[in-house]
C-alpha cells in the first residue's frame, strides 16, 4: 500500500452501540491508512424493526454503501450482529470482500454444537421479559461464569437505546430463520480473522470460532485474554486490533 492508497473497510457495529461511537477509538488509531465507511445496521433504520427484517436486508444495506464509497472490493469488519451479517454477505457476495474480520459474530447459521444450542434456548427464554430485564439477561449470557458485565454509564440512556430491545429480538428470529451458506464460507478463499474475547461465554463464542476454523480455508483465531464480548478490542485495545488488521490487510493485498 502507497501512502496515497487506503484499504477501503466498511465497518458494522453490534446490536447496542451506534457504528460511530463503537468504532471511535479505532478509527483514531487507524486513521489516514484507511478509507473507512462505519455503518450502522438496517435493523435499525427506522422507528422499529421490519416485519419481515432478516439478514437479506443488512446484506443489501452493505452492498449499497459499499457501491456508494465506490468500493468495488474491500474489506469488511463485523463485530456482533454486524459480523452476523457479514457472514450472510460473505454467503452472498464474496467476490466483493478482499477479506473478512469477525469480532465475535452473533451468529455463524444454525449448525451448532450441542452446547451452542442450549446456550440459544436460554436465549430465546428472555423474549417475554420486559425491556430491561431482557437486555440484562442478554447481556450476562454472552459472559464467561464469574465475569460481571460493567455497569452502565450514569445518567439517562440516549434517544437510540430505546430501539435496542426490538432489535435485537429481530436478530434473534432472523438467526433462527437463517440458513448461511456453509458451501459458499468454504469457497470463500480470502483471509479471515476472528477477534475472540477470552472471558466472553466460550460455549458461545469459542465454539463458533472453532466451527468456523473448519469451514474457511483461510482461518486466525486470535485471543484477547482480558476481554469480553462487551468491552471489546476495537474499543478497549484499539492500537493491537489495529496492527491485527493491519497485517490481515496487507496480507490480503499482497
Amino acid at each position: 500500500m502507497t501512502m496515497e492508497t487506503r484499504y477501503p473497510v466498511v465497518f458494522l457495529p453490534g446490536g447496542v452501540l451506534p457504528a460511530e461511537p463503537a468504532y471511535a477509538a479505532l478509527l483514531q488509531v487507524l486513521g489516514e491508512r484507511v478509507d473507512a465507511v462505519a455503518k450502522d445496521l438496517e435493523v435499525y433504520s427506522g422507528d422499529r424493526p421490519p416485519n419481515d427484517y432478516g439478514l437479506g436486508m443488512e446484506v443489501e444495506g452493505i452492498l449499497l454503501e459499499a457501491d456508494a464509497h465506490g468500493f468495488g472490493r474491500f474489506h469488511l469488519v463485523g463485530y456482533s450482529g454486524g459480523g452476523a451479517s457479514s457472514l450472510a454477505f460473505v454467503a452472498a457476495h464474496g467476490e466483493r470482500l478482499l477479506s473478512l474480520a469477525l469480532l465475535e459474530p452473533a451468529w455463524a447459521g444454525n449448525d451448532r454444537t450441542v452446547e451452542e444450542d442450549a446456550l440459544m434456548h436460554r436465549f430465546r427464554a428472555l423474549s417475554p421479559l420486559p425491556p430491561d430485564e431482557f437486555m440484562a439477561g442478554f447481556m450476562r449470557l454472552q459472559l464467561a461464569p464469574g465475569v460481571e458485565p460493567r455497569p452502565p454509564p450514569e445518567g439517562p440512556p440516549p434517544p437510540w437505546m430505546a430501539k435496542r430491545p426490538a432489535g435485537i429480538r429481530a436478530f434473534l428470529d432472523a438467526f433462527d430463520r437463517g440458513d448461511l451458506d456453509l458451501e459458499a464460507l468454504r469457497a470463500f478463499n480470502r483471509p479471515v480473522y476472528f477477534a475472540l474475547g477470552g472471558r466472553s461465554n466460550p460455549d458461545y463464542y469459542a465454539r463458533m470460532a472453532d466451527r468456523l476454523a473448519r469451514i474457511f480455508p483461510d482461518f486466525t483465531i486470535e485471543t484477547f485474554p482480558e476481554r469480553h464480548h462487551f468491552d471489546p478490542p476495537h474499543r478497549i485495545e484499539p492500537e493491537h486490533l489495529a496492527d491485527s488488521l493491519l497485517a490481515l490487510w496487507q496480507r490480503a493485498d499482497s
